[in-house]
Parts: C-alpha cells; sequence; structure tokens
C-alpha cells in the first residue's frame, strides 16, 4: 500500500487532471505578455541595467514571481475548498493519514505544479535569449524553494478562515506589494532605505537574488546560504503553524 503522504498526492493529481489544460494555457501566456509589455515596452524607456537589456533583467524576477504567485494562489481556495466544501481533509482525518502526510501532500502537489510552469517559463526565457549562464539549471530548485516557502504559511491562513472573503485581503496585503516591492521590476536599492527591510523579509526577494544569480551570472545582495536559509525559515515556520490550524480545524 502507498505512504499516506503519496496516497494524498495522487489524489489531488487527478483532481487536477480536469484543471490542466487551462492552467498550462496561462503558464504559456503569463510569461510572454509581461515580458513583452514590460520587458520590452517599459524597457525601451528604462534602457539596461548594468549593461543588461530589461527585458533580460527582469526574466529571473518574473521566474520567481510565477513561483510565488503559484505557491501562494494554490493554497488558498485548494485548502479551504479541502476544508469546508469538498470535506477531503475532514475524511482523512478517519484514515490513517495524519496532519503531516496532508501538508507533506499539497507541498508535493504545489511543486507538481510548478514544475509545469518553470518548465514552460524556461522556453519563453530562451526564445527571448534570456538564459546567460549554465548555472540557470539551478532555478527550477530555486522556484521550488520560493513555491513552498510561501505555501506552507499559506496553507496555515488558508487552514484558518471559514470562508474566502479574507483571500483578497491577502493578495491585496501582501501578494501584489511583495510582487512590487520585492525587486522584480527594479531594484530594491532605489527604495526609500526606511523601506527596504520589508522587502528583505519577504521570500520573493531573495529567490528574484538567487534566480538572478543563476540565470544572469550577477552577485547576489547577501551569500547566497543567508537568501535560502530566510527562503527556509519561511518554510518551517508556515508548516509549524499549518500543523496547528489543522490540528484544531480536525479538532485533533
Amino acid at each position: 500500500m502507498a505512504h499516506p503522504t503519496i496516497a494524498v498526492l495522487e489524489r489531488h493529481l487527478l483532481l487536477y487532471r480536469r484543471l490542466w489544460r487551462a492552467t498550462v494555457f496561462s503558464f504559456f501566456v503569463v510569461p510572454t505578455l509581461f515580458l513583452v509589455s514590460i520587458g520590452l515596452g517599459v524597457g525601451a524607456y528604462v534602457g539596461d541595467f548594468d549593461g543588461i537589456r530589461y527585458t533580460h533583467w527582469i526574466l529571473p524576477g518574473l521566474m520567481a514571481m510565477l513561483a510565488f504567485q503559484i505557491g501562494v494562489s494554490e493554497s488558498t481556495y485548494g485548502i479551504l475548498t479541502e476544508f469546508e466544501w469538498s470535506g477531503g481533509f475532514l475524511t482523512m482525518r478517519n484514515t490513517r493519514v495524519r496532519i503531516r502526510d496532508m501538508i507533506a501532500s499539497w507541498l508535493l502537489y504545489v511543486l507538481f505544479v510548478l514544475a509545469i510552469a518553470v518548465t514552460v517559463f524556461l522556453i519563453v526565457g530562451l526564445l527571448f535569449g534570456g538564459l546567460k549562464s549554465v548555472w540557470t539549471i539551478l532555478t527550477p530548485f530555486i522556484c521550488g524553494l520560493v513555491a513552498v516557502s510561501v505555501a506552507a504559511p499559506t496553507t496555515a491562513f488558508s487552514a484558518h478562515v471559514r470562508n474566502d472573503s479574507y483571500f483578497p485581503l491577502l493578495f491585496r496585503l501582501a501578494v501584489v506589494p511583495a510582487t512590487l516591492f520585492s525587486g522584480v521590476f527594479f531594484p530594491v536599492e532605489q527604495m526609500p532605505a526606511v523601506v527596504r527591510p520589508l522587502a528583505y523579509l519577504s521570500p520573493l526577494w531573495h529567490g528574484v537574488e538567487l534566480n538572478r544569480a543563476a540565470i544572469l551570472g550577477t552577485p547576489t545582495a547577501w551569500p547566497g546560504v543567508a537568501h535560502i536559509g530566510v527562503l527556509l525559515s519561511w518554510l518551517v515556520l508556515g508548516w509549524a503553524v499549518a500543523q496547528t490550524t489543522f490540528r484544531r480545524r480536525l479538532m485533533i
């Protein structure tokens, strides 16, 4: 018999079979539109950054942003559905599936969806000539770490709320500011010094820095291990809180 984590993952993948066509289409359209509209459009006015074309400069950030948004979006309605509407997690409570199996299987599911998105993004980036280094092969791992580092705390949040009215607040107060002010479209150093620490707290900024170093060969703002350490801290903290919220919801 399959391990409980794998069994639950298989369930998520079976459900995903109904949606994959729409999501894969969006994976093609979103990076292409961003690169064309912002990379080429805005880039015509911005010029180059440190001798790098703006289109190529934002490409690593857009990839990290995609990972960040997938980690959040997949862990909002998906988790709420399993608690409030389909009752999947409530049913699992009566089996040998443990809470850690539920959380681990969900994070693995997020990584599966992300793997498709990153593969598509790399193809688009290659067509735009933006992949400059052999270390680009590390970007799927970097994006995976970014995705789970935000998916874990988002999973905890979604397990806590009782309806989806909280999700617009999450996107407006957390996702949108992080997307705009984490170095994706302009260097964080151009922001006022008093607000830079907020960018440094964002998992997205650390993913952007690591991706940019891997794809363009530029140095990271902090040592690589420090960036990875922050992402792992978000993952560990999110996992711990998710364990608590799941236990309360399932009354275990």
